[in-house]
C-alpha cells in the first residue's frame, strides 16, 4: 500500500500527532511484514485522528481477520473488538463491508447468517467462491458443484480441488474422473488434488488404486512442502499431511489390515498434532475398528474431543466448525453406542435427546433413540417413535421401518413387524420379504392376510417386465401355503399354471398330489405325465397296495432267537485278569483286611476311650479344708474346662474327613 497524504485534523494537544502519510507508511510496513496486531493499532491511531477514513477501517478489518480475531477477544481483562464488532460500528458510514463481513460469518460457523449477507452483493469471483464453500458446509453439495462449475473458466487458483470435494460430498463421485479430463487436469498435479481423487476412488469401493493414489499423494506432498521457499518446519509439514495419513489408515481397515490400521491410528492419536480434524476421524475410525473390546478407553478418546468448558459431551468449537455433518453424526453415533454398551443410560438418553437438534434432517438420533427404548425394555414406545419418523422421512424410511420390524419381531408383535416390511416398496414383493411376512401373519394368526401377500407378490411379478422373475420360486411356496391350510382348489390351480408355464416335475408331482384329493380323474390323467422310475417295471402296485408289511414271528422261533442272541453275547463277553496292589501275592494273601478299616476310630469296635486324669481332682491343702467359696467355684470351672476341651477336640472331625476324603 502506497503513503496517502491527508490533512491534518486539528487537535487540541499540545503535542502534535504523528503525520497520516507517516502512519500509513507505518502501517503498510506492519501489513508487509504480517505483524497485523501492530497494524490494528496504527490503524486506531489514523482513525483517532480521522474516524471515517475508509483506508484505515479497510486495513483494521483485514488485518483483523488475518489475524483470525474474527470475534471480540481480551487482552490483560480488557475487551477489544473483533472483525465483525468493527463492521458493525462503522455501519452507518457509506463504505460496503458485506463481503468482509459474509466471510466473518462463515469463519465463526454463522453459515446461514453469511449466506443472507451475500446475497446483496455483486455476484463477482470472490462471492461466488465464497459462496460455495459455505453451501459445501452447509451439506448443500448439488448448489455447491452448481457453483463452482459457473467458475472453471476463471483462472482461479485450486479451483479444481474444491470442484472435486463438493462432487464427492454430492455423491458424484464416478464423474470426478470425467470432470479432470475436461479440465485437462492431471489427479497427481497437486498432492491437495491427488487426496481428494483419492476419495473418489474410494466411494467407489476401487480401495488398491486409491491407497496407490494416497501415496502419492504423501510423496509430491513431501517434496512441495520441503522446498525452501515454503519455509515449514518438520512439525507443520506433517500437519500438512494428517488427512493423508488418516485415510491410508482408513483403506487399511477396509482391505482387512487390521493390525496395520490400528497401529496407524495409535501412532497419530499419540502424536497429538494441531490438526483437530484428522484427530476426530482416526479416533472415530479407530473406536469403529475396536467395536466394544475395551468400551472404556473408546470413552477416554471420545473425551479428547469434547469441549472442555461443558459438563455434558460436546465437539470442541473448533470441530464443529471443521468437520462435515455427516463426520459429526458418525461421532455423536458412536459416543451414544459405547455409553449403551457400558450400560450408562442416563447419558446416552441425555446425548439422544440433543441430537435431533444438531441434525434435524437424519434419521440416525431417531434410530438411537429407539435402541435406548428398547435398552429400557420399551419396545412398544420405539416401535411408535419410529412409526412417527417414517411418516416425516418416507424417502428415508427403508432404514427406519426394517429397525421396527426387527425390534417388533423381537418384542412378539407380529403385526407389528409384517406392517412395517410391507411398507418398503423396494423390497415388497422379494421372495425372502415375502416369506418373512407371511410366516409373521401366520404367527399373528391372520392367514388370510399371509394369503393375500403371496397372491400381491405373484401378481406384482406376473405383470412385471423384468428377466429376472421369482415366479418359478413364489408360486410353488404359495400352492404349499394354500395346501397346509385346506385351500386344496387354489394350490391344484397353482401347481397347473406352474407345470403349463415352467415345466416342473415337483410341481407335476404336488399337483398330482392334490388333485388326487379335490378331483381324481383329473388327477389320473396327470398322472400319466410322471416318468416311471426305473427298476419298478416288475411291481405289481396293486398287489403291493394289498400286503401289509412283515410280521414278528412268534412261539418257540423267537425264544430260540433270544438265545442264540443271550449266546452270542456270552461269547463276546472277555475276561480279565483281577489286578492286585504292588507288592500283593494272590497265592499267600495272609490276614483279610479289617472291615471296620472306613469307620472314624471312636466308632469302631475296638474303639477305647482314654482315662481322665485323676490328678485334676487331687485338691491341696489340710484334709477335709473345702471352702464354701470353692464349692460355688466350681461349676464355672468344670464348664469352663468343658468348653475349652470342646474348644480343642473341634478340629479333629475335619482332620479325619480330610482323611477320609484322600483315601477314596
Amino acid at each position: 500500500m502506497a503513503p496517502k497524504s491527508k490533512e491534518k485534523s486539528k487537535t487540541s494537544n499540545s503535542q502534535p500527532p504523528p503525520a497520516i502519510e507517516d502512519l500509513f507508511t507505518s502501517l503498510h510496513q506492519h501489513i508487509k511484514d504480517t505483524k497485523y496486531e501492530e497494524a490494528v493499532k496504527v490503524a486506531d491511531q489514523v482513525l483517532s485522528i480521522v474516524p471515517t477514513d475508509e483506508d484505515a477501517i479497510r486495513c483494521k478489518v483485514v488485518a483483523l481477520i488475518k489475524d483470525d480475531k474474527f470475534d471480540d477477544y481480551l487482552i490483560k481483562d480488557v475487551k477489544i473488538n473483533g472483525a465483525l464488532s468493527v463492521i458493525n460500528s462503522f455501519q452507518k458510514l457509506p463504505i460496503d463491508l458485506g463481503f468482509h463481513k459474509a466471510y466473518c460469518l462463515y469463519r465463526v460457523n454463522k453459515l446461514d447468517e453469511a449466506l443472507v449477507c451475500l446475497k446483496g452483493l455483486e455476484r463477482d469471483t470472490d462471492t461466488l467462491v465464497l459462496e460455495a464453500q459455505i453451501l459445501y458446509r452447509l451439506g448443500k453439495a448439488d448448489a455447491c458443484v452448481d457453483v463452482y462449475q459457473k467458475l472453471t473458466k476463471s483462472q482461479i487458483e485450486t479451483l479444481e480441488v474444491n470442484l472435486v470435494a463438493g462432487l464427492i460430498s454430492a455423491g458424484k463421485a464416478s464423474q470426478v474422473q470425467k470432470t479432470l479430463e475436461s479440465l485437462k487436469i492431471k489427479p497427481t498435479s497437486s498432492f491437495e488434488l491427488a487426496y481428494n481423487t483419492a476419495c473418489s476412488l474410494i466411494e467407489n469401493n476401487n480401495y488398491a488404486d486409491a491407497e496407490q493414489l494416497l501415496l502419492t499423494a504423501r510423496r509430491i506432498g513431501q517434496e512441495t512442502l520441503n522446498d525452501d521457499d515454503i519455509a515449514l518446519t518438520d512439525e507443520e509439514i506433517e500437519i500438512e499431511l494428517a488427512p493423508i495419513a488418516v485415510q491410508l489408515a482408513y483403506v487399511q481397515q477396509i482391505l482387512g489390515q487390521t493390525q496395520e490400521s490400528t497401529s496407524s491410528y495409535v501412532d497419530f492419536i499419540k502424536r497429538n498434532l494441531a490438526d483437530e480434524p484428522s484427530l476426530a476421524v482416526a479416533v472415530n475410525n479407530l473406536v469403529a475398528l475396536k467395536g466394544f473390546k475395551d468400551i472404556s478407553d473408546g470413552l477416554r478418546k471420545f473425551d479428547l474431543l469434547k469441549d472442555k468448558d461443558s459438563q455434558t459431551f460436546q465437539l470442541s468449537q473448533a470441530l464443529d466448525a471443521k468437520l462435515s455433518q455427516k463426520h459429526k453424526e458418525a461421532i455423536y453415533a458412536n459416543r451414544v453406542l459405547l455409553l449403551l454398551h457400558a450400560n450408562k443410560m442416563d447419558q446416552a438418553r441425555e446425548l439422544c435427546a440433543a441430537l435431533p437438534g444438531m441434525f434435524p434432517e437424519s434419521i440416525i438420533p431417531t434410530l438411537l433413540q429407539a435402541a435406548v427404548l428398547v435398552r429400557e425394555n420399551k419396545a412398544a414406545k420405539a416401535e411408535e417413535l419410529l412409526g412417527q419418523c417414517a411418516e416425516k422421512f418416507p424417502e428415508k424410511s427403508k432404514l427406519v421401518l426394517l429397525a421396527r420390524a426387527q425390534i417388533a419381531a423381537s418384542a412378539s408383535h407380529p403385526h407389528v413387524a409384517a406392517e412395517s416390511l410391507s411398507k418398503i416398496p423396494d423390497i415388497q414383493h422379494l421372495p425372502a420379504t415375502v416369506a418373512t411376512i407371511v410366516a409373521l401373519k401366520e404367527r399373528a394368526g391372520d392367514n388370510d392376510g399371509a394369503a393375500a401377500v403371496l397372491d400381491s407378490a405373484i401378481k406384482w411379478w406376473s405383470n412385471s417386465m423384468t428377466e429376472s422373475s421369482k415366479l418359478r420360486v413364489l408360486m410353488p411356496e404359495a400352492a404349499a401355503f394354500k395346501l397346509r391350510h385346506g385351500q386344496e382348489e387354489e394350490a391344484s390351480r397353482l401347481y397347473e399354471e406352474i407345470v403349463k408355464n415352467h415345466n416342473s416335475t415337483d410341481a407335476l408331482v404336488g399337483l398330482v398330489t392334490t388333485l388326487a384329493r379335490v378331483n381324481v380323474e383329473k388327477a389320473e390323467s396327470y398322472e400319466k405325465q410322471l416318468k416311471p422310475l426305473p427298476g419298478l417295471k416288475a411291481v405289481d402296485v396293486d398287489k403291493l397296495e394289498k400286503t401289509y408289511g412283515a410280521k414278528p414271528i412268534e412261539g418257540a422261533a423267537a425264544s430260540s432267537s433270544q438265545e442264540e442272541v443271550k449266546k452270542e453275547k456270552a461269547k463276546r463277553k472277555r475276561k480279565r485278569k483281577p489286578k492286585y496292589p504292588k507288592g500283593f501275592d494272590p497265592a499267600n494273601p495272609g490276614p483279610p483286611p479289617d472291615p471296620e478299616r472306613w469307620l472314624p476310630r471312636r466308632e469302631r469296635s475296638s474303639y477305647k476311650p482314654k482315662r481322665k486324669d485323676k490328678r485334676a481332682a487331687q485338691i491341696r491343702g489340710s484334709q477335709g479344708a473345702v471352702t464354701k467359696d470353692k464349692q460355688e467355684a466350681a461349676p464355672s470351672t468344670s464348664k469352663s474346662n468343658q468348653a475349652a476341651s470342646s474348644k480343642g477336640n473341634a478340629p479333629a472331625p475335619s482332620s479325619k474327613a480330610s482323611k477320609k476324603k484322600s483315601r477314596r
